[in-house]
């Protein structure tokens, strides 16, 4: 079989150099379209669940939360494995899918289980899940730059300003916000005054609750006009808080003031980020998506800074904290700088040690289109450009003329035995005249 195709691609020069080109040319595009990434994705196929129960005790989330969660997530097709922790007021469920599986997929089929799951739950609990990205997503780590302003001012224009916007970039999973202090009403309760009034927590919950809502009405025609009726009852400031009614004794109303304190404060934080000693700062962490160009991604992110930053308050901007754009270029062009040279060391040595041009020509062309060649088949199989995948291609630059060199050898030596073989002949020839 070898030999026919030898034969074959011998007496058929011109359409083996002309598919050659052809495969060259198809790399060369697989180049400009392969991710590059600076490290391999090495993360399992997993889909994340994550469940939040505010205020209760990690024995108390296992229980009514991971476990169950974990017991009714195990019946889904090709799972591998769950894995289930527990904290204080959260709970985080990892389904470890198998290799081979679509991660959208996966993603339907544990949403399509946490929808029956949910039934079983306690009230207000709705497990949700995780961002579509993998362990090495984080790209991107910025903050906002902000010396005159307060840290509840930076927070409000990460959340509903910076945030909104860079989630529109393609490639983007998710923007998690990090420091800084939420914005939040909190009502302290004072159990004194509850005694007193004999009244509950869940009752004064239950008023603030009903009052901060708007109910539908009905169109009421009269002489003619349409009106619309409907009430609006959205809390806007402290003092509708305070002033929110939760029971009538005696004729007299109670009102939320009159139990407790109602003030406009932070959320309660677990810790605080601090850059460069300098002080704390409100930021966000840019999730990349599963499979997308993270250089790509980067740069998509930075334009977009640009012109967000348009919109910016006078004196704030970003100030990027951690960049893989500047690794993954780096890396790169290292290994691309070590193929260039170790092709340019390998065709030297073919030519001296082969000596002739020919020949040498025949091995070194081999390489840039085995090379160009191995990207069609990295996109193929959903391998990023990176230090591995590149480092691979250059330990195998040495493999890739070794064919060649042994070829033409093999070639010379055959050539050499027919033309003694023809001396023979022509000297019997010229003896026998």
């Amino acid at each position: 079989m070898v030999h026919k195709i030898i034969e074959w691609s011998m007496r058929n020069r011109f359409i083996v150099l002309v598919l050659s080109l052809g495969l060259f040319v198809w790399g060369i595009y697989a180049v400009k379209k392969n991710p590059i990434d600076a490290i391999p994705d090495l993360s399992e196929n997993q889909v994340i669940v994550f469940t939040e129960w505010m205020g209760r005790s990690p024995q108390l989330i296992e229980d009514q939360v991971t476990y169950p969660l974990v017991t009714n997530l195990q019946g889904i097709p090709k799972i591998k494995y769950v894995r289930g922790s527990s904290m204080f007021g959260m709970s985080f469920i990892y389904v470890i899918f198998e290799d081979d599986v679509d991660v959208y997929w996966a993603r339907e089929r544990v949403l399509e289980r946490i929808s029956t799951i949910s039934k079983t739950l306690p009230e207000g609990v709705a497990p949700q899940l995780g961002p579509d990205g993998t362990g090495v997503g984080h790209v991107l780590w910025y903050t906002l730059d902000a010396p005159d302003m307060d840290l509840g001012e930076q927070r409000a224009i990460q959340d509903w300003y910076v945030k909104f916007a860079l989630q529109t970039v393609p490639g983007v999973s998710e923007i998690a916000s990090f420091g800084g202090f939420q914005k939040q009403y909190q009502i302290s309760i004072d159990p004194n005054k509850l005694l007193y009034y004999k009244l509950t927590a869940p009752e004064v919950i239950a008023a603030v609750r009903s009052n901060n809502n708007e109910s539908g009405g009905r169109k009421f025609e009269m002489s003619d006009m349409g009106y619309i009726i409907k009430t609006s009852g959205y809390l806007k400031s402290i003092k509708e808080i305070a002033d929110i009614p939760v029971k009538n004794q005696n004729g007299t109303p109670i009102r939320v003031s009159d139990l407790a304190t109602v003030q406009m404060t932070g959320e309660t934080r677990l810790g605080i980020f601090d850059q460069d000693g300098e002080g704390e700062r409100a930021g966000g962490i840019v999730v990349m998506r599963y499979g997308e160009n993270a250089a790509e991604v980067i740069d998509n992110v930075k334009a977009k800074m640009k012109e967000v930053s348009k919109g910016l308050p006078k004196g704030v901007k970003f100030d990027i904290v951690y960049d893989r754009g500047e690794l993954i270029k780096e890396s790169v062009d290292s290994i691309t700088h070590t193929l260039i040279e170790e092709m340019i060391v390998v065709s030297i040595i073919v030519i001296i040690f082969l000596f002739h041009w020919r020949s040498a020509v025949s091995i070194i062309i081999q390489i840039p289109i085995t090379i160009a060649a191995s990207f069609i088949l990295l996109n193929a199989f959903d391998i990023s450009s990176n230090i591995m995948s590149l480092t691979g291609i250059a330990l195998a630059i040495g493999v890739i003329v070794d064919n060649g060199i042994i070829m033409s050898e093999n070639a010379y030596k055959h050539l050499s035995e027919r033309y003694l073989i023809w001396e023979e002949e022509q000297q019997k020839t010229t003896n026998h005249d």
